[in-house]
């Protein structure tokens, strides 16, 4: 039984390390937050106030879209960090 338990573990370790390293073209606030260690509304507030490109998508549920960052935003992101703040007015 021991070794069942042990590559049960490791089946549940590759299974997150694929999920990791899985390029998408898209990703959800959730799913960037997690990649760049920060909170979900923190990542959102990026979102709207242009300080990461984004597009907000329709979803069916309501008036209100959900936040998409590309890839290429991400990798804009890990090397160059956050976009200056946008001025309104």
């Amino acid at each position: 039984m021991r070794l069942r338990e042990r590559l049960d573990r490791i089946e549940r370790m590759l299974a997150v390390l694929v999920e990791r390293q899985t390029v998408r073209d898209f990703y959800t606030v959730e799913e960037f937050a997690k990649i760049v260690g920060r909170a979900e509304y923190t990542c959102r507030e990026w979102c709207r106030q242009g300080r990461i490109s984004a597009k907000k998508l329709s979803h069916g549920r309501g008036n209100e879209g959900e936040w998409r960052v590309s890839h290429e935003e991400l990798l804009r992101y890990q090397k160059e960090g956050l976009l200056p703040l946008r001025r309104f007015g």
